[in-house]
This record gives C-alpha cells, sequence and structure tokens, in this order.
C-alpha cells in the first residue's frame, strides 16, 4: 500500500506544473505575436528565434507556422549568407530540420547552399532525400541532377552506352556465376551495371560498394528502377573499410571491380584488390569446394 505522506507531494508536484501551464501558455502567445511582428519589420534573426522557442514549446503549432517558419528560416538565411556567417547558416537549418527533419522543402535549400559552397556530396545527399519525400518535386529533381553533372565524369556516360562493353562483362560474369561463384562483391559499383550482372546471371547473394554519395544514391535509382532493389545489397563506403559480418555477411566467391582509369592502375585497384582478397573473398581451396557443391548439388 502507498505510502500516505506521498499523496500529498504527488499532488503538490500535479498542482505545481498545472500553475506552471498557464505561463507556458503565454509565453508561447507572447512569442507567436513577436514572430510575427518581427516578420512585418523584417528583422528575420530574432523572428526565426522566436518560432524556435514556440515550435519547442508547443509541437502543436508546427502545421500551423510551417509556411511562416520556412519563409523566416530562408530570409534569415540569406542574411547570414550575405555576411559570411556560415557556421551560423548550416546551424539554422540543423534546428529547422530538427524540428520538421521530414520537409523536402528545407531540405532542398540545405542543399542548395550546400551546393553553393562547394558541398556537392552533401547537396546531392539532401536533395535525394528531399526527392525520396515527394518524388514530384521539381525543384528537388532538377538540382540533384545538376548535381550529379557536377559529380559524374562525362566519359561515364560514354562507357556505360558501350553496348560491346557490357556485353563482354556480362558473359565473364555469367560464365563465373554458372561454374558455381554464387555470391558477388562489386567493388566500386558506380550505376551498379556489374552487380546488375551478376544479378541477371543467376547469383544468389548480390553485394556493391561505393565510397561517392552522389554515385551511391544513383545506384540507388537504378537498382529502383530495374527492380533489383531488393536482390542486391549496396553499402556507402570505401571497400578498404569493409569487414565481415559488420558490412556483408559473409565472404564471397567472387570479386568484380572496374575501378580503372585511362592510367589503370589510378583509381587504387591493385590496394583495392590486395585487401578484398585478403579478407573480403573466400579462400582458393574453400571456393574450389563451394564451386564443386554448387555445380553438383551435393553438401559437405
Amino acid at each position: 500500500m502507498p505510502n500516505a505522506s506521498a499523496r500529498p507531494k504527488h499532488g503538490r508536484r500535479t498542482r505545481r506544473r498545472r500553475r506552471e501551464d498557464p505561463a507556458r501558455n503565454e509565453l508561447v502567445s507572447s512569442s507567436l505575436e513577436s514572430a510575427q511582428q518581427c516578420l512585418f519589420n523584417q528583422d528575420y534573426g530574432t523572428a526565426f528565434v522566436h518560432y524556435l522557442l514556440v515550435l519547442n514549446l508547443a509541437p502543436m503549432f508546427k502545421d500551423f507556422a510551417r509556411e511562416s517558419f520556412r519563409f523566416t528560416l530562408f530570409k534569415w538565411t540569406e542574411e547570414l549568407d550575405s555576411v559570411g556567417r556560415i557556421q551560423e547558416l548550416f546551424d539554422c537549418y540543423e534546428q529547422a530540420l530538427e524540428l520538421f527533419p521530414a520537409d523536402e522543402v528545407i531540405l532542398n535549400s540545405m542543399g542548395e547552399h550546400l551546393f553553393r559552397m562547394g558541398f556537392r556530396d552533401e547537396a546531392a545527399g539532401h536533395f535525394h532525400k528531399a526527392l525520396k519525400l515527394r518524388p514530384d518535386y521539381p525543384e528537388a529533381r532538377e538540382n540533384f541532377y545538376r548535381v550529379a553533372n557536377w559529380l559524374v565524369e562525362r566519359w561515364h556516360f560514354l562507357m556505360l552506352n558501350d553496348h560491346g562493353r557490357n556485353r563482354k562483362y556480362q558473359q565473364a560474369i555469367q560464365k563465373a556465376v554458372q561454374s558455381g561463384c554464387n555470391t558477388v562483391l562489386d567493388i566500386g559499383t558506380g550505376t551498379g551495371i556489374l552487380g546488375m550482372c551478376a544479378k541477371k546471371a543467376g547469383a544468389a547473394e548480390v553485394y556493391a560498394c561505393e565510397l561517392s554519395k552522389t554515385m551511391y544514391e544513383l545506384a540507388c535509382e537504378v537498382l529502383t528502377a530495374n527492380k533489383m532493389d531488393d536482390g542486391i545489397k549496396i553499402v556507402h563506403m570505401k571497400s578498404l573499410e569493409m569487414e565481415v559480418p559488420k558490412d556483408i555477411p559473409q565472404k564471397v566467391s567472387l570479386v568484380v571491380t572496374e575501378t580503372v582509369d585511362a592510367g589503370l592502375f589510378g583509381e587504387g585497384i591493385i590496394e583495392s584488390l590486395i585487401h578484398a582478397w585478403h579478407h573480403l573473398l573466400l579462400p582458393p581451396q574453400v571456393r574450389a569446394i563451394y564451386k564443386h557443391t554448387q555445380r553438383t548439388g551435393n553438401r559437405t
């Protein structure tokens, strides 16, 4: 049975909370009025502070104040940008996204600032998030493809349209998979084409990694468009940092990659393959046994 002496204390705490509610409501109301007055006076920095206070104390006003809050945020960050107060600008966006984490307009606007300041990978990530939230958002789509044009080299498009090259890769990967290489890792997947070749060839498990944030996002879009997003797991990281089973659940029987440049070794392919050989690829004798069981259907 509860201690009777505890009851009055509980009651006092309850009454104290109730007495505080009117004060909080008054603060919210006065801050909301102040925010609107500051907007009228074009004092966007003070208005932004008032809106932060209101929306943190009274989240139920988010829908009501969303448009005004966005307008205030954009006007205030324009001022901060014009005087070079960049850290404060991004602090404001971070505070805004804490309140509205799924607001595609705020995400897109932050991406535009990031792009202008040279943070193109980060900008692409924000544009992509905005598109995920609202696929028909034209500004975010235009921005995403604009930043992709900066980050994806022109030769990449020519390479992807080289049908003879693609056919040779498909044939080689299909031959390896049919000989028993049933688990595949695509290093530096780019748009995901080699991973898709492996899946199309019948590989049971296909993994891929991509260091570039923009290319990772593009690869995810390509896999979704080709209905292979459930069959290929892509991780956004460098292959040299990958670990089993942390990043992929098992070592694989086949590694595919095209991390080569015009000089062959410029993209670190040797280092990547040495690391993959020791840490991500099954030992040769295990691969041989694995291939045999795949061909015969026997268990070892």
